[in-house]
């Protein structure tokens, strides 16, 4: 069973992900909180295995609920943070945070209720529709030769398939290579940039310009 902590501001919008999430087999809401002070409280308390994190909130935002809770002991929560195009500046906020994922609050019920199996999973939730945008916009901004990293060719391809969106199953279906292969590569991958997880190891793909060099 994934467990599940609520942090919005927005009561009904906490209402309506609690039905979704609860009448999933595998999913249960433990908690709620309606700003990121009360939400990180109740994720160092609870536990939870993903925190779906709204970004503006009174009191505490997102994004600092997001840097502490990230950075909670082993096994700490993933966060999911739910957001829109017209955040762009504090969704880099949020990525430098440590935030595991991103999708947009008009999002599907499906797709919220798959983004947060995989973020309990282990992967980061990169939608083209959200995130492929939002991390192109960043790298115009901010975009820099690409840094001497010795990646195989094999792991480059990993690299752009996880900033394209792809999950570790649909990357190991691509390359006809089993999910522990790709899960090795990915390791490989984060240890040569020196980053702590996926989203950061997409971030930088974008950021550097590894992105817009052609394989």
């Amino acid at each position: 069973m994934i467990s599940v902590l609520l942090v919005d501001d927005d009561a009904l919008v906490r209402s309506g992900l609690r039905a979704l999430i609860d009448a999933e087999p595998d999913l249960t809401v433990v908690g709620e909180a309606a700003n990121g002070r009360d939400g990180v409280e109740l994720a160092r308390r609870l536990r939870p295995d993903v925190v779906v994190m709204d970004i503006r909130m009174p009191v505490r935002d997102g994004t600092s609920a997001t840097r502490e809770i990230v950075s909670l002991p082993p096994p700490r929560p993933y966060v999911l943070v739910l957001t829109t195009f017209d955040l762009d500046d504090v969704v880099d906020d949020a990525i430098a945070a440590g935030a595991d994922g991103f999708l947009l609050k008009r999002a599907s019920p499906e797709d919220l209720v798959a983004g947060i199996r995989t973020v309990a999973a282990g992967d980061a939730v990169l939608s083209p529709a959200v995130t492929r945008r939002l991390f192109h916009l960043h790298a115009r901004r901010q975009s820099r030769p690409v840094p001497s990293v010795q990646l195989t060719e094999r792991e480059a391809d990993v690299l752009r398939a996880l900033a394209s969106g792809l999950s570790t199953t649909d990357i190991a279906r691509s390359m006809y290579v089993t999910t522990e292969t790709v899960r090795t590569h990915i390791k490989h991958i984060l240890a040569k940039l020196d980053v702590r997880d996926r989203t950061q190891a997409v971030v930088w793909a974008y950021r550097s310009g590894f992105m817009d060099q052609r394989s």
